[in-house]
């Protein structure tokens, strides 16, 4: 009889230690979440930002290079397109998402603003 009170406990208490795991799973996912969020995901935002304010700067007479890493100047600036001089009398349109800012372009602009 002794027995099965002992046997009884333990069940109870491994039944409440599980219950409490549940618990600290759900803790632990949302810290997993929000080290994710502050490594990962809110660094990529700023990034984007920061390249969508590059590309809206940009203007006529702009260096840029395209995602295919043609060099060219912009000639026109469009809604959705920048229209580039790749070489003499050469225009080529080109998507805005595909288009940076030259890097001697990016390093010259802190510079410029000092």
């Amino acid at each position: 009889m002794l027995d099965f009170i002992f046997l009884q406990a333990a069940t109870a208490a491994d039944g409440a230690a599980q219950q409490g795991g549940g618990w600290s799973f759900w803790v632990m996912m949302i810290l997993i979440f929000v080290v994710f969020y502050f490594f990962m995901i809110r660094p990529q935002q700023k990034k984007q930002k920061e390249l969508q304010k590059q590309r809206d700067a940009l203007t006529k007479g702009s260096k840029v290079v395209t995602a295919g890493g043609i060099y060219g100047i912009v000639k026109e600036v469009q809604d959705n397109a920048f229209l580039l001089e790749v070489a003499k009398d050469v225009v080529i349109k080109v998507d805005k998402g595909s288009v940076y800012v030259a890097a001697e372009d990016a390093q010259q602009a802190p510079q410029n603003a000092k």
